[in-house]
């Protein structure tokens, strides 16, 4: 195994894993969300925790999901050259991009979120709703989310390095969603 692998395997992995939760937590947000309608609409009942739990687990989605798009190679890109750039060309446009625009915007709201999570977490802040959730857990998402972003990054931008110096195996064909 070469250093490069022994340094971006083990992130891959960890986003694979936050990534197989953040598929669960899209489950059970349908499941609590058709839950919530049938009971709400059938037994004229309602509930704020229940719906509060829905925003959380759909934070859940999406940040802790967001990384494994990256890793994917599933984010959403204008494509208005790439498609037709060479293999070299598409990475050093994907090793622009991460260094120049994801890695300095996931850093800044990394920093800016921990401080939100903390304050959140310490104050045991609670939603203002009749019912409401501690607020915390779903604070805790951005920071969480967004390190995982840029240790995924990291990690691509290693990639790309190494695929360039001849030194990783990287697939480079990129297909045109449809449109």
């Amino acid at each position: 195994m070469s250093a490069l692998s022994r340094i971006v395997s083990p992130i891959d992995v960890l986003n694979d894993r936050f990534a197989w939760l953040a598929q669960w937590a899209v489950l059970a947000c349908c499941l609590i969300s058709a839950g919530n309608a049938l009971v709400r609409y059938g037994l004229d009942y309602s509930s704020n925790a229940w719906l509060e739990i829905q925003w959380y687990l759909f934070a859940a989605c999406v940040m802790l999901g967001a990384s494994q798009v990256l890793r994917l190679n599933e984010h959403v890109r204008v494509d208005v050259f790439y498609g037709r750039l060479s293999g070299r060309g598409k990475v050093f446009v994907d090793l622009f991009g991460l260094v120049a625009f994801l890695m300095p915007v996931v850093l800044l709201m990394l920093w800016l979120s921990l401080p939100l999570f903390w304050r959140t977490y310490t104050s045991g802040e609670m939603s203002g709703n009749a019912g409401g959730l501690i607020r915390w857990p779903a604070m805790l998402m951005l920071p969480l989310g967004f390190a995982l972003l840029a240790l995924q990054g990291l990690a691509e931008i290693a990639k790309r390095i190494g695929w360039l110096l001849h030194r990783h195996e990287m697939h480079t064909h990129y297909e045109r969603p449809l449109q």
